[in-house]
């Protein structure tokens, strides 16, 4: 399975808990990866996810932009080529920091693949 990001219909998110983030899913289940899904988030300028905790944890890799991740109430800040382990049952939220697109790689176990 071969693709390209610019071809997948992006899920967009807008409330309280989160604002200007979209998810495209990557490789997941349908695509044959049946224990994980691989996706791309984004934050637009101002944007966050929310502050959550979940029983799994997960992997990422930032893209493109810049922005903080915010793991047990520690800010650290991140940019392209950062990488970070997120571990289960941590409270976390990514927030863009930067004035251009915050992007990056969300790997999950499939029950973490909820929205």
């Amino acid at each position: 399975m071969i693709g390209n990001v610019k071809d997948l219909k992006a899920k967009v998110f807008n409330s309280d808990e989160v604002k200007n983030a979209n998810l495209k899913v990557l490789v997941g289940p349908e695509e044959g990866w049946d224990s994980h899904v691989m996706r791309l988030m984004e934050l637009g300028v101002d944007g966050y996810s929310p502050k959550h905790i979940h029983p799994w944890p997960h992997i990422n890799y930032m893209v493109e932009g810049k922005g903080v991740l915010m793991i047990d109430g520690v800010d650290t800040p991140v940019q392209a080529g950062s990488y970070a382990y997120v571990p289960a049952n941590i409270k976390h939220q990514f927030r863009n920091t930067g004035d251009t697109p915050f992007k990056f790689i969300c790997i999950v176990p499939k029950e973490g693949h909820t929205y």
